[in-house]
């Protein structure tokens, strides 16, 4: 049997745009945290009213045009593939407002939501504006894009970011999780992975357990596959010969990352 927190593209067409994935609360039983993948066709329109929710909406791949009032952010976009590793274009809209998507070309959007807690500019976030950090050491390495951190007062509850790991490498290692609102130690997030895989045919394993094991799920995850995290520690595993992307997106009742790593695992930390 799938595990709950594994989510298989399930394809929706709208005319010229195709919903990949549609992880609502109704879907999915967060409180916090939702996400929609669009891919759109040359030419073709999405459009969205955002009532209480606000929005990242991410070029994921292609070119794109974002209407919101007066704001016209025409042809942003920055590759073709997310595995070109360079950061891309992003809009934040808040909650109240509408915005139309235009593909200028075939393009991929991720729409990152969260609870709007107040009214805040909308802003095009410049892929040269987006924070690259590399994280860990040895096995344990990745690259990571900062579109939505939480040092970046854009928003008012959505974190995004983007993770590259390579081949016999682990990320979100050693095991960490955000599940208690206990600040300044822990802070309580949701989140969700959206996943890719080059070569496409590959795989990645990704783990979701809780202290006590009342949550513990061991997922094989494909290509574009979504894996939701509603609680507890949440690594991934890549095989040798395969590059791992993901997007995750974060929020709930405060917006801080503050993680608690598994103390079983922590020691690997202090290795020189």
């Amino acid at each position: 049997m799938a595990s709950p927190l594994l989510r298989k593209p399930s394809l929706v067409h709208e005319g010229d745009a195709t919903i990949v994935h549609q992880l609502l609360a109704q879907d999915t039983g967060l409180e916090y945290v939702g996400f929609k993948m669009i891919d759109l066709k040359v030419k073709a329109r999405y459009e969205e009213t955002l009532t209480d929710q606000e929005c990242c909406i991410v070029a994921l791949t292609g070119r794109i045009t974002v209407s919101e009032g007066e704001h016209h952010f025409t042809g942003i976009g920055t590759r073709e593939s997310v595995f070109e590793k360079k950061p891309t274009d992003s809009v934040f809209v808040s909650g109240g407002k509408q915005f139309l998507l235009e593909a200028v070309t075939n393009a991929t959007v991720a729409l990152c939501y969260a609870p709007s807690l107040q009214q805040l500019p909308t802003r095009w976030i410049k892929a040269g504006d987006v924070g690259v950090e590399r994280r860990g050491k040895y096995q344990n390495q990745r690259m990571v894009h900062n579109i939505l951190p939480d040092s970046d007062p854009s928003a008012s509850s959505l974190l995004v970011v983007e993770v590259y790991t390579e081949g016999g490498h682990f990320s979100s290692y050693p095991p960490h999780k955000h599940d208690q609102d206990r600040l300044p130690e822990e802070s309580f997030l949701e989140e969700t992975y959206y996943h890719e895989v080059e070569p496409h045919t590959g795989f990645v394993f990704q783990r979701v357990y809780t202290d006590n094991r009342s949550l513990d799920e061991t997922m094989s995850v494909e290509h574009r596959d979504v894996v939701l995290v509603p609680a507890g520690y949440h690594p991934v595993g890549v095989p040798d010969g395969y590059t791992s992307y993901y997007l995750n997106v974060m929020a709930g009742p405060k917006r801080i990352w503050k993680f608690h790593n598994d103390p079983d695992h922590e020691w690997i930390l202090a290795r020189q």
